[in-house]
């Protein structure tokens, strides 16, 4: 069975990450205390290599196709609501694949635990917004 996606809803799902990453980095959201855990300063931020955001579109991209995938599959399977399914597939995705093992990679860096579940509250939000969009847009045959 090859998965149906529905293209526009990644690409969409992609916008919506990177909204949720500029609002939760904002320095009157988190930014200014992410930017204290981890040493950063004004300065240090502003700029940066041109890469980066090229960089982060394109993971954005990597994670929504997978959950648009995983998403049609656990809804073929369990049935029922195709929201319903994105979300549980975010959250578990998450709870699987970026928490468990940004706990692990952290707890041997010198991170500390509060930067590993602020950088883990981001990715909730960002997937669940991923799956948000996702769940509402379903391919045209469901």
């Amino acid at each position: 069975m090859t998965p149906e996606i529905n293209h526009v809803a990644v690409v969409l799902a992609v916008v919506a990450a990177m909204i949720v990453g500029f609002v939760f980095y904002l320095p009157a959201v988190f930014g200014r205390r992410w930017m204290e855990m981890v040493g950063h300063s004004d300065e240090s931020v502003e700029g940066g290599p041109a890469f980066i955001y090229p960089v982060v579109i394109v993971a954005g991209f990597v994670t929504a196709y997978a959950l648009a995938g995983v998403t049609f599959l656990s809804h073929e399977f369990y049935q029922g609501g195709f929201l319903l399914s994105a979300l549980v597939s975010a959250w578990i995705l998450w709870l699987a694949f970026t928490a468990a093992r940004m706990l692990v990679h952290d707890l041997f860096d010198t991170r500390t635990l509060q930067i590993t579940a602020l950088t883990a509250l981001n990715e909730l939000i960002t997937v669940t917004a991923m799956a948000l969009v996702i769940g509402l847009w379903p391919p045209s045959g469901i």
